[in-house]
Protein backbone atom coordinates (compact mmCIF):
# COMPACT_ATOMS: atom_id res chain seq x y z
CA UNK A 1 0.00 0.00 0.00
CA UNK A 2 1.07 3.06 -0.76
CA UNK A 3 1.03 6.56 1.08
CA UNK A 4 -1.63 9.59 -0.48
CA UNK A 5 -0.48 12.40 1.90
CA UNK A 6 -0.76 14.35 -0.50
CA UNK A 7 -4.61 14.07 -1.44
CA UNK A 8 -6.62 16.86 -0.80
CA UNK A 9 -9.74 17.29 1.19
CA UNK A 10 -10.43 15.13 3.98
CA UNK A 11 -9.68 11.69 3.76
CA UNK A 12 -8.85 8.55 4.66
CA UNK A 13 -6.16 6.32 4.21
CA UNK A 14 -3.30 8.91 3.89
CA UNK A 15 -0.58 6.89 5.49
CA UNK A 16 0.24 2.85 5.03
CA UNK A 17 -1.32 0.81 8.23
CA UNK A 18 2.77 0.51 8.71
CA UNK A 19 3.03 3.87 8.81
CA UNK A 20 0.19 4.41 11.44
CA UNK A 21 1.43 1.52 13.68
CA UNK A 22 4.77 3.27 14.01
CA UNK A 23 3.60 6.55 14.46
CA UNK A 24 0.41 5.88 17.38
CA UNK A 25 3.57 3.93 19.73
CA UNK A 26 3.65 4.75 23.27
CA UNK A 27 4.90 8.11 23.78
CA UNK A 28 6.53 7.11 26.95
CA UNK A 29 7.61 3.77 26.63
CA UNK A 30 7.57 1.58 30.39
CA UNK A 31 11.30 1.09 32.10
CA UNK A 32 12.07 -2.30 32.29
CA UNK A 33 13.26 -3.57 35.87
CA UNK A 34 16.97 -2.57 35.30
CA UNK A 35 15.89 0.90 34.43
CA UNK A 36 13.53 1.23 36.91
CA UNK A 37 16.24 0.47 39.86
CA UNK A 38 18.28 3.00 38.03
CA UNK A 39 15.76 5.33 38.12
CA UNK A 40 14.42 5.08 41.65
CA UNK A 41 18.13 4.93 42.75
CA UNK A 42 18.09 8.84 42.22
CA UNK A 43 15.52 9.32 45.12
CA UNK A 44 16.56 10.96 47.89
CA UNK A 45 13.95 9.78 50.14
CA UNK A 46 12.98 13.58 51.41
CA UNK A 47 11.62 13.65 54.51
CA UNK A 48 8.45 15.79 54.16
CA UNK A 49 9.01 15.41 50.35
CA UNK A 50 7.90 18.62 48.28
CA UNK A 51 6.56 15.92 44.97
CA UNK A 52 4.34 14.53 47.73
CA UNK A 53 2.69 18.30 48.49
CA UNK A 54 2.47 18.75 44.65
CA UNK A 55 0.82 15.26 44.53
CA UNK A 56 -3.02 16.40 43.90
CA UNK A 57 -3.69 12.36 45.88
CA UNK A 58 -0.65 12.75 48.00
CA UNK A 59 0.96 9.85 46.85
CA UNK A 60 3.86 8.94 49.26
CA UNK A 61 6.27 9.07 46.34
CA UNK A 62 9.28 8.55 48.68
CA UNK A 63 7.77 5.44 49.88
CA UNK A 64 6.74 3.56 46.88
CA UNK A 65 10.08 4.61 45.25
CA UNK A 66 12.21 2.85 47.67
CA UNK A 67 9.55 0.23 47.73
CA UNK A 68 10.88 -0.55 43.87
CA UNK A 69 14.54 -0.16 44.81
CA UNK A 70 14.01 -2.87 47.32
CA UNK A 71 11.97 -5.12 45.20
CA UNK A 72 9.31 -5.09 46.52
CA UNK A 73 7.00 -4.07 43.54
CA UNK A 74 3.62 -4.95 44.67
CA UNK A 75 4.04 -3.24 47.79
CA UNK A 76 5.11 0.04 45.95
CA UNK A 77 2.15 -0.42 43.52
CA UNK A 78 -0.55 -0.94 47.09
CA UNK A 79 1.15 2.25 48.55
CA UNK A 80 -0.19 4.04 44.87
CA UNK A 81 -3.16 2.68 44.69
CA UNK A 82 -4.24 3.04 48.40
CA UNK A 83 -4.01 6.66 47.38
CA UNK A 84 -4.99 6.29 43.76
CA UNK A 85 -7.12 3.64 42.39
CA UNK A 86 -6.51 5.10 38.95
CA UNK A 87 -2.55 5.34 39.54
CA UNK A 88 -1.67 3.44 36.21
CA UNK A 89 -3.77 5.73 34.02
CA UNK A 90 -2.45 8.77 35.83
CA UNK A 91 1.07 7.70 35.69
CA UNK A 92 0.57 8.11 31.62
CA UNK A 93 -1.43 10.82 31.15
CA UNK A 94 -0.46 12.94 34.16
CA UNK A 95 1.50 16.11 33.65
CA UNK A 96 3.95 15.51 35.83
CA UNK A 97 6.69 17.69 34.76
CA UNK A 98 4.41 20.30 36.66
CA UNK A 99 3.12 18.52 39.48
CA UNK A 100 5.17 16.19 41.32
CA UNK A 101 8.39 16.67 39.49
CA UNK A 102 8.73 19.86 38.91
CA UNK A 103 8.96 19.61 42.43
CA UNK A 104 11.58 17.18 42.69
CA UNK A 105 14.59 18.06 44.60
CA UNK A 106 16.57 16.85 41.65
CA UNK A 107 14.66 19.01 39.54
CA UNK A 108 15.96 21.72 41.03
CA UNK A 109 19.72 21.48 41.62
CA UNK A 110 20.28 19.06 38.35
CA UNK A 111 17.51 20.67 36.08
CA UNK A 112 16.77 16.34 35.70
CA UNK A 113 14.01 15.06 37.89
CA UNK A 114 13.47 11.85 39.39
CA UNK A 115 11.19 10.15 36.30
CA UNK A 116 8.31 9.52 39.02
CA UNK A 117 5.44 9.08 36.35
CA UNK A 118 7.52 6.41 34.91
CA UNK A 119 8.57 4.20 37.68
CA UNK A 120 4.95 4.98 39.31
CA UNK A 121 3.48 2.84 35.61
CA UNK A 122 6.11 0.33 36.36
CA UNK A 123 4.43 -0.45 39.54
CA UNK A 124 1.16 -0.47 38.79
CA UNK A 125 1.37 -2.02 35.49
CA UNK A 126 2.98 -5.27 37.36
CA UNK A 127 -0.01 -4.97 39.42
CA UNK A 128 -2.53 -5.17 36.87
CA UNK A 129 -1.00 -7.57 34.17
CA UNK A 130 -0.89 -9.90 37.76
CA UNK A 131 -4.53 -8.60 38.41
CA UNK A 132 -3.56 -8.63 42.03
CA UNK A 133 -6.14 -7.49 44.15
CA UNK A 134 -4.95 -5.85 47.52
CA UNK A 135 -8.76 -4.65 48.41
CA UNK A 136 -11.67 -6.69 50.00
CA UNK A 137 -15.41 -4.84 51.01
CA UNK A 138 -16.31 -3.82 54.33
CA UNK A 139 -19.54 -5.44 55.47
CA UNK A 140 -22.76 -4.17 53.50
CA UNK A 141 -24.12 -0.83 54.58
CA UNK A 142 -27.21 -1.17 53.40
CA UNK A 143 -26.99 1.80 52.32
CA UNK A 144 -27.23 2.57 47.99
CA UNK A 145 -25.10 5.55 45.88
CA UNK A 146 -25.99 6.72 42.69
CA UNK A 147 -22.90 7.39 40.70
CA UNK A 148 -23.12 9.95 37.93
CA UNK A 149 -20.94 9.26 35.41
CA UNK A 150 -18.24 6.95 34.73
CA UNK A 151 -14.96 8.40 34.51
CA UNK A 152 -12.02 9.35 36.89
CA UNK A 153 -14.30 10.79 39.76
CA UNK A 154 -17.19 8.68 39.54
CA UNK A 155 -14.46 5.86 39.24
CA UNK A 156 -12.52 6.67 41.97
CA UNK A 157 -16.20 7.79 44.33
CA UNK A 158 -17.54 4.44 43.34
CA UNK A 159 -14.16 2.14 44.64
CA UNK A 160 -13.73 4.04 47.63
CA UNK A 161 -17.72 4.04 48.34
CA UNK A 162 -17.82 0.02 47.86
CA UNK A 163 -14.60 -0.38 49.89
CA UNK A 164 -16.43 0.73 52.48
CA UNK A 165 -19.63 -1.87 52.08
CA UNK A 166 -22.14 0.73 50.41
CA UNK A 167 -24.06 -0.55 47.10
CA UNK A 168 -22.59 1.40 44.38
CA UNK A 169 -24.55 2.18 40.70
CA UNK A 170 -23.20 4.04 38.21
CA UNK A 171 -25.22 5.69 35.88
CA UNK A 172 -22.70 6.63 32.23
CA UNK A 173 -24.40 8.61 29.33
CA UNK A 174 -22.19 6.56 26.72
CA UNK A 175 -21.75 2.94 26.11
CA UNK A 176 -18.97 2.31 28.07
CA UNK A 177 -17.01 2.92 30.98
CA UNK A 178 -14.18 5.47 31.30
CA UNK A 179 -14.78 8.69 30.57
CA UNK A 180 -11.79 11.11 29.60
CA UNK A 181 -9.45 8.43 30.08
CA UNK A 182 -11.65 6.02 28.00
CA UNK A 183 -12.82 8.67 25.01
CA UNK A 184 -9.95 12.00 25.89
CA UNK A 185 -6.96 10.73 25.48
CA UNK A 186 -4.42 10.85 22.93
CA UNK A 187 -4.31 7.55 21.40
CA UNK A 188 -0.29 7.36 21.54
CA UNK A 189 -0.66 7.87 25.42
CA UNK A 190 -2.52 4.94 26.03
CA UNK A 191 -1.63 2.29 23.58
CA UNK A 192 -3.04 -0.95 25.36
CA UNK A 193 -6.90 -0.48 25.76
CA UNK A 194 -5.34 0.26 29.71
CA UNK A 195 -8.58 2.84 31.06
CA UNK A 196 -11.31 -0.73 29.94
CA UNK A 197 -8.91 -2.42 31.98
CA UNK A 198 -8.67 -0.33 34.99
CA UNK A 199 -12.05 -0.42 35.09
CA UNK A 200 -12.67 -4.24 35.06
CA UNK A 201 -9.69 -3.70 38.07
CA UNK A 202 -11.56 -0.93 39.94
CA UNK A 203 -14.94 -3.12 39.53
CA UNK A 204 -13.54 -6.74 40.85
CA UNK A 205 -14.00 -5.08 44.27
CA UNK A 206 -17.73 -5.58 44.38
CA UNK A 207 -20.79 -4.14 44.93
CA UNK A 208 -20.70 -1.66 42.21
CA UNK A 209 -22.97 -1.80 38.82
CA UNK A 210 -23.20 -0.06 35.61
CA UNK A 211 -26.15 1.46 33.59
CA UNK A 212 -24.60 2.02 30.32
CA UNK A 213 -26.66 5.38 27.72
CA UNK A 214 -28.35 6.71 30.99
CA UNK A 215 -27.84 10.27 30.24
CA UNK A 216 -29.23 12.35 33.54
CA UNK A 217 -31.67 14.84 32.74
CA UNK A 218 -32.84 12.58 29.31
CA UNK A 219 -33.11 9.33 30.80
CA UNK A 220 -32.74 9.50 34.64
CA UNK A 221 -33.94 12.93 36.76
CA UNK A 222 -31.59 14.19 39.68
CA UNK A 223 -34.88 14.07 41.67
CA UNK A 224 -35.11 10.19 41.46
CA UNK A 225 -32.02 9.61 42.05
CA UNK A 226 -32.42 11.49 45.14
CA UNK A 227 -35.46 10.30 46.14
CA UNK A 228 -34.09 6.46 45.63
CA UNK A 229 -30.47 6.10 46.45
CA UNK A 230 -29.48 7.27 49.87
CA UNK A 231 -26.55 9.44 48.24
CA UNK A 232 -25.63 10.92 45.35
CA UNK A 233 -22.40 11.80 43.38
CA UNK A 234 -22.14 13.83 40.51
CA UNK A 235 -19.20 13.37 38.05
CA UNK A 236 -20.42 13.56 35.06
CA UNK A 237 -17.78 16.15 33.40
CA UNK A 238 -17.90 18.91 30.68
CA UNK A 239 -20.73 17.41 27.99
CA UNK A 240 -20.93 21.01 26.15
CA UNK A 241 -18.04 21.85 23.58
CA UNK A 242 -17.60 25.69 23.29
CA UNK A 243 -18.34 27.79 20.05
CA UNK A 244 -15.98 29.23 17.88
CA UNK A 245 -18.41 31.90 17.72
CA UNK A 246 -18.41 32.57 14.04
CA UNK A 247 -20.42 31.40 11.09
CA UNK A 248 -20.12 27.49 11.24
CA UNK A 249 -23.46 26.39 9.25
CA UNK A 250 -23.39 23.10 8.52
CA UNK A 251 -20.07 24.07 6.92
CA UNK A 252 -18.32 20.54 6.10
CA UNK A 253 -14.47 20.29 7.51
CA UNK A 254 -15.04 22.16 11.00
CA UNK A 255 -15.37 19.48 13.80
CA UNK A 256 -14.82 19.36 17.48
CA UNK A 257 -11.36 18.17 18.35
CA UNK A 258 -13.11 16.14 21.56
CA UNK A 259 -15.14 14.27 19.12
CA UNK A 260 -12.08 13.77 16.61
CA UNK A 261 -10.15 12.22 19.70
CA UNK A 262 -12.76 10.23 20.84
CA UNK A 263 -13.20 8.77 17.28
CA UNK A 264 -9.69 7.87 17.10
CA UNK A 265 -9.63 6.43 20.29
CA UNK A 266 -12.72 4.11 19.78
CA UNK A 267 -11.67 3.42 15.83
CA UNK A 268 -10.44 -0.08 15.36
CA UNK A 269 -8.34 0.71 12.41
CA UNK A 270 -6.97 4.35 12.68
CA UNK A 271 -6.11 4.85 9.33
CA UNK A 272 -9.95 4.62 8.48
CA UNK A 273 -10.35 8.04 9.85
CA UNK A 274 -10.74 10.72 7.85
CA UNK A 275 -8.13 13.85 8.35
CA UNK A 276 -7.02 16.90 6.13
CA UNK A 277 -4.43 17.80 4.61
CA UNK A 278 -4.04 21.42 6.29
CA UNK A 279 -5.46 21.12 9.37
CA UNK A 280 -6.03 24.53 11.80
CA UNK A 281 -7.07 23.66 15.72
CA UNK A 282 -7.77 26.43 17.69
CA UNK A 283 -6.80 26.30 21.64
CA UNK A 284 -4.16 26.36 23.76
CA UNK A 285 -5.13 23.30 26.20
CA UNK A 286 -4.02 19.65 26.08
CA UNK A 287 -6.74 18.97 23.80
CA UNK A 288 -5.49 21.51 21.24
CA UNK A 289 -2.29 19.57 21.46
CA UNK A 290 -3.33 15.80 21.32
CA UNK A 291 -5.83 17.30 18.48
CA UNK A 292 -2.86 18.40 16.72
CA UNK A 293 -0.23 15.64 17.26
CA UNK A 294 -3.16 13.24 16.15
CA UNK A 295 -3.77 14.91 13.26
CA UNK A 296 -0.04 15.21 12.41
CA UNK A 297 0.45 11.15 13.29
CA UNK A 298 -2.36 10.66 10.90
CA UNK A 299 -0.84 12.00 7.54
CA UNK A 300 -1.98 15.82 7.51
CA UNK A 301 0.74 17.24 5.91
CA UNK A 302 0.35 20.84 7.57
CA UNK A 303 -1.06 21.37 11.09
CA UNK A 304 -1.10 24.54 12.68
CA UNK A 305 -1.97 25.64 16.72
CA UNK A 306 -3.72 29.15 16.66
CA UNK A 307 -3.98 30.84 20.20
CA UNK A 308 -5.42 33.98 20.70
CA UNK A 309 -2.68 34.50 23.46
CA UNK A 310 1.24 34.47 24.19
CA UNK A 311 2.71 30.69 24.71
CA UNK A 312 3.48 31.34 28.28
CA UNK A 313 -0.48 31.78 28.91
CA UNK A 314 -1.10 27.93 27.25
CA UNK A 315 -2.81 25.81 29.63
CA UNK A 316 -0.46 22.85 27.84
CA UNK A 317 2.27 22.45 29.31
CA UNK A 318 5.72 23.41 28.28
CA UNK A 319 6.76 19.75 27.50
CA UNK A 320 3.63 19.28 25.46
CA UNK A 321 3.97 22.12 23.49
CA UNK A 322 7.40 20.97 22.77
CA UNK A 323 6.30 17.83 21.94
CA UNK A 324 3.96 19.30 19.32
CA UNK A 325 7.10 20.93 17.58
CA UNK A 326 9.07 18.09 17.65
CA UNK A 327 5.84 16.29 15.39
CA UNK A 328 5.94 18.88 12.96
CA UNK A 329 2.91 21.00 14.24
CA UNK A 330 3.07 24.62 14.14
CA UNK A 331 2.07 26.94 16.80
CA UNK A 332 0.67 30.83 16.41
CA UNK A 333 0.52 33.04 19.16
CA UNK A 334 -1.46 36.15 19.16
CA UNK A 335 -4.18 35.82 17.05
CA UNK A 336 -8.14 34.58 17.02
CA UNK A 337 -10.42 33.45 14.69
CA UNK A 338 -12.49 35.98 12.34
CA UNK A 339 -14.08 34.66 9.84
CA UNK A 340 -13.93 30.43 8.24
CA UNK A 341 -13.72 30.86 4.16
CA UNK A 342 -15.53 28.25 2.63
CA UNK A 343 -16.88 27.36 -1.37
CA UNK A 344 -20.11 25.74 -2.00
CA UNK A 345 -19.91 25.17 1.89
CA UNK A 346 -16.90 23.16 2.17
CA UNK A 347 -14.29 25.14 4.34
CA UNK A 348 -11.03 26.35 2.31
CA UNK A 349 -9.26 28.38 4.74
CA UNK A 350 -9.84 30.56 8.15
CA UNK A 351 -8.75 33.80 8.35
CA UNK A 352 -7.58 35.11 12.35
CA UNK A 353 -7.01 38.64 13.46
CA UNK A 354 -3.73 39.32 15.67
CA UNK A 355 -4.31 40.31 18.89
CA UNK A 356 -2.80 42.14 21.84
CA UNK A 357 -2.76 43.02 25.54
CA UNK A 358 -4.26 46.34 26.68
CA UNK A 359 -4.34 47.05 30.09
CA UNK A 360 -4.98 44.01 30.80
CA UNK A 361 -6.95 43.03 28.52
CA UNK A 362 -7.23 40.72 25.18
CA UNK A 363 -8.19 43.37 21.98
CA UNK A 364 -8.01 42.38 18.33
CA UNK A 365 -5.39 44.61 16.48
CA UNK A 366 -7.62 44.93 13.16
CA UNK A 367 -4.80 43.43 11.32
CA UNK A 368 -5.59 39.99 10.10
CA UNK A 369 -3.84 36.73 8.53
CA UNK A 370 -5.64 34.15 6.30
CA UNK A 371 -4.35 30.02 6.30
CA UNK A 372 -5.40 27.92 4.00
CA UNK A 373 -7.38 24.47 5.56
CA UNK A 374 -9.74 21.80 5.09
CA UNK A 375 -10.22 20.94 8.58
CA UNK A 376 -10.14 23.47 11.56
CA UNK A 377 -10.42 21.65 14.90
CA UNK A 378 -11.98 23.57 17.59
CA UNK A 379 -10.67 23.36 21.33
CA UNK A 380 -11.21 26.29 22.77
CA UNK A 381 -12.76 24.80 25.94
CA UNK A 382 -15.92 22.60 26.90
CA UNK A 383 -18.89 23.64 29.35
CA UNK A 384 -21.12 21.87 31.60
CA UNK A 385 -24.30 21.10 30.33
CA UNK A 386 -26.22 21.95 33.56
CA UNK A 387 -29.83 21.20 31.94
CA UNK A 388 -29.94 17.93 33.46
CA UNK A 389 -29.55 18.70 37.13
CA UNK A 390 -32.10 21.86 37.33
CA UNK A 391 -35.33 21.85 36.31
CA UNK A 392 -36.09 18.74 38.83
CA UNK A 393 -36.83 19.21 42.52
CA UNK A 394 -34.41 21.78 44.06
CA UNK A 395 -32.17 23.61 42.11
CA UNK A 396 -28.12 23.14 42.06
CA UNK A 397 -25.88 26.57 42.87
CA UNK A 398 -23.83 26.81 40.35
CA UNK A 399 -20.04 29.14 40.29
CA UNK A 400 -18.86 30.10 37.53
CA UNK A 401 -20.61 27.78 35.00
CA UNK A 402 -19.76 25.02 37.34
CA UNK A 403 -21.27 23.04 40.47
CA UNK A 404 -20.64 24.88 43.95
CA UNK A 405 -18.99 22.28 46.28
CA UNK A 406 -17.51 23.16 49.29
CA UNK A 407 -14.44 21.31 51.19
CA UNK A 408 -15.68 17.78 51.39
CA UNK A 409 -17.69 17.78 47.59
CA UNK A 410 -20.92 18.60 48.86
CA UNK A 411 -23.47 20.66 47.11
CA UNK A 412 -25.77 22.90 47.54
CA UNK A 413 -28.46 19.94 48.04
CA UNK A 414 -28.71 17.43 50.79
CA UNK A 415 -27.51 14.41 50.13
CA UNK A 416 -25.53 15.49 46.54
CA UNK A 417 -21.81 15.81 46.13
CA UNK A 418 -19.85 16.19 43.08
CA UNK A 419 -16.50 16.30 42.06
CA UNK A 420 -13.86 16.50 38.78
CA UNK A 421 -14.54 18.65 35.67
CA UNK A 422 -17.78 19.26 36.38
CA UNK A 423 -17.25 20.98 39.35
CA UNK A 424 -16.04 24.65 40.31
CA UNK A 425 -12.54 23.35 42.01
CA UNK A 426 -9.46 21.86 40.76
CA UNK A 427 -7.37 21.98 37.64
CA UNK A 428 -9.26 19.66 34.90
CA UNK A 429 -6.78 16.71 35.50
CA UNK A 430 -7.78 13.12 35.58
CA UNK A 431 -5.70 13.19 38.86
CA UNK A 432 -7.40 16.03 40.76
CA UNK A 433 -10.85 14.38 39.61
CA UNK A 434 -9.87 11.38 41.39
CA UNK A 435 -8.37 12.64 44.32
CA UNK A 436 -12.27 14.79 44.76
CA UNK A 437 -14.06 11.51 43.75
CA UNK A 438 -12.12 9.47 46.70
CA UNK A 439 -12.64 12.28 49.29
CA UNK A 440 -16.33 12.37 48.21
CA UNK A 441 -16.59 9.18 48.91
CA UNK A 442 -15.26 9.71 52.46
CA UNK A 443 -17.08 12.28 53.20
CA UNK A 444 -20.01 10.35 51.95
CA UNK A 445 -19.76 7.31 54.00
CA UNK A 446 -19.06 9.23 57.31
CA UNK A 447 -22.43 11.31 56.72
CA UNK A 448 -24.24 8.30 56.09
CA UNK A 449 -22.39 5.97 58.57
CA UNK A 450 -24.15 8.88 61.05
Amino acid sequence: MKSTQLQEGIVAGRLTSAEIDDNFQDVHPPLDNHEALVAADRCYYCYDAPCVTACPTAIDIPAFIRQIATGNTTGSAKTILDQNILGGMCARVCPTETLCEQACVREEAEGKPVQIGLLQRFATDGVMRENKQFYQRAPATGKKIAVVGAGPAGLACAHRAALHGNDVTIFEAAGKPGGLNEFGIAAYKTVDDFAQKEVDYIAAIGGISFKYDTKIGRDVSLKDLSSQYDAVFLGMGLGGVNALGLDEKELNGVVDAVEFISRLRQTEDKGHLPVGRRVVVIGGGMTAIDAAIQSKLLGAEEVTICYRRGQEHMNASSYEQELAAAKGVTVKHWVQPKRLLASDDVLTGIELEYTELTDGKLTGTGQTVSIVADQVLRAIGQSLEDGGLNGSGQAIKLENGRIAVDQHGATSMAGVWAGGDCVNAGDDLTVTAVAQGRDAAEAIHKTLAG
